[in-house]
This record gives C-alpha cells, sequence and structure tokens, in this order.
C-alpha cells in the first residue's frame, strides 16, 4: 500500500512570521494525520517555518531548485541549500514556472536529477493545458512529460519521486478534473512508468492530483484507486481547510 501525501503549495504567499504561524495553528489539527503531509514554502519562509514545524510530523518542502551545485545564478537556489536548510522535498516543473518561467521538458529532467543527487524529494508536476485535453492529447503529453522527467535515475530512484498530475485548466481557475478524470489520467502516468520502469516501481511511486483538491472534492478523488494524494494550492494557506484536505479519511 502507497502511503498517500497531502502537500501544501503556498506559492508566493506568506511572509515568514506568517508562515511559522500557519504551520504552528496547522501543527494540533493534523498530528494524526495518516498521510505524509509536506507544506512547500517561498525560500525566506524555509528558516522560519523549519523552526515552527520542530518535532512535528509535518515535512518541509520547497518550490523550486537550480539544477547547478553552485555558481553565477543570481537569484537561485541549490539542492544542497535546501538540504542544509531542512528541505526534503522539493516542487519541479510545476505549470506556473513552464509558463512564466521558461521551464521546459528538459530543465525539469536536469531539476529533478540534481534534487535526487542530494538526497531531495521530488514532486514533478505534469498536466495538460485545456486544448491539449479537448484535442485528446492528454494522455501522450503526460507520458512524455513523465519519462523525460524521469531521464537518468534509477528504477529505486524513479520509485521514491513524487508525481503531481496537474490539468493546467484546473489550476487557479476553480474548475476540477472528475474524480473519474484524474483517477484515469493518474492511471495513464502509472502505466508509462510500468512500461519504463517495471510494475514494481510503479506501484511503488505516488502520484497526486494537484487541480483544485479542496475540502469540497477531497473524499471523492482520494477514493479513487490511482489517487495518492494531492498538491494543494489555495486551501493549503488556510490552517483549517488543509486540515480538511489532510484529514481526508476521518
Amino acid at each position: 500500500m502507497r502511503k498517500p501525501i497531502i502537500a501544501g503549495n503556498w506559492k508566493m504567499n506568506k511572509n515568514p512570521e506568517e508562515g511559522a504561524n500557519l504551520v504552528k495553528e496547522l501543527i494540533p489539527l493534523v498530528k494524526d494525520a495518516a498521510c505524509d503531509v509536506v507544506v512547500c514554502v517561498p525560500a525566506t519562509d524555509l528558516y522560519a517555518v523549519k523552526q515552527a514545524i520542530g518535532d512535528s510530523n509535518i515535512h518541509l518542502g520547497a518550490q523550486n531548485v537550480h539544477f547547478k551545485e553552485s555558481g553565477a545564478y543570481t537569484g537561485e537556489i541549490s539542492a544542497d541549500m535546501l538540504v542544509k536548510s531542512g528541505v526534503e522535498y522539493v516542487i519541479i516543473g510545476h505549470s506556473e514556472r513552464r509558463q512564466y518561467f521558461g521551464e521546459t521538458d528538459t530543465t525539469v529532467n536536469q531539476r529533478v536529477l540534481a534534487a535526487v543527487k542530494a538526497g531531495l524529494i521530488p514532486i514533478i508536476c505534469v498536466g495538460e493545458k485545456k486544448e491539449e485535453r479537448i484535442a485528446e492529447y492528454t494522455d501522450p503529453l503526460v507520458t512524455y512529460q513523465t519519462l523525460i522527467a524521469l531521464t537518468g535515475l534509477t528504477a529505486e530512484e524513479v520509485s521514491k519521486v513524487v508525481i503531481a498530475y496537474e490539468p493546467v485548466w484546473a489550476i487557479g481557475t476553480g474548475l476540477t478534473a472528475t474524480d473519474e478524470q484524474a483517477n484515469e489520467t493518474i492511471g495513464v502516468i502509472r502505466k508509462a512508468i510500468a512500461g519504463k520502469y517495471g510494475q514494481n516501481v510503479a506501484d511503488q511511486v505516488r502520484i497526486q492530483y494537484g487541480g483544485s483538491m479542496k475540502p469540497a472534492n477531497v473524499k471523492g478523488l482520494m477514493a479513487q484507486c490511482e489517487i495518492d494524494g494531492g498538491l494543494i494550492g489555495g486551501a493549503s494557506l488556510v490552517a483549517e481547510d488543509f486540515a480538511k484536505v489532510v484529514n481526508f479519511d476521518k
């Protein structure tokens, strides 16, 4: 059985004080969670949030990582810097990074390799735009994105990554794939992994749904056999809402 993982993506929200306060409010609400709980916070919040997390069951995540160990890359943060800051997980290839900051499938792969080498667990985002779904390109597109992102990893390394299926048309729009649509596409992703790395590896990879999962729809989505958790945007900024998603089984 794959252990579910619910990760909050704060995006560009919360200063260090606000972030620490949110985590302190969240800790008692999720202390008995049956899933892994992760908060992926802005780089400026890492230290404050790490201190607030303390010895609780919440894990610290970042929202991006550079693919070089060091060098003349002003404004970037290396995998080693994240590890030394207490980070365990890192989001890679989010649709907003692809849309606004020139992220490509190639750079996603480079970041994944750097993250895994440093001991971080990447949360690799894949997904289609609305026009791509309408044109029935969803399955080949998510298959390609997934396999390119994983290129260069061993089967053992692949088994430990997290994939987040985020239909781009459902990010920040209030739209959500139906439970069945999300489950079907995540099944396609798992099949792609099985074809390349074997069924045993595919059965170990945790695949989240990342398109406007919230308290109102989490139970239906998490009841699907292929869905192992969620990458939560807006709902992760309110402790009570995020806790409801985390405690979907209660």
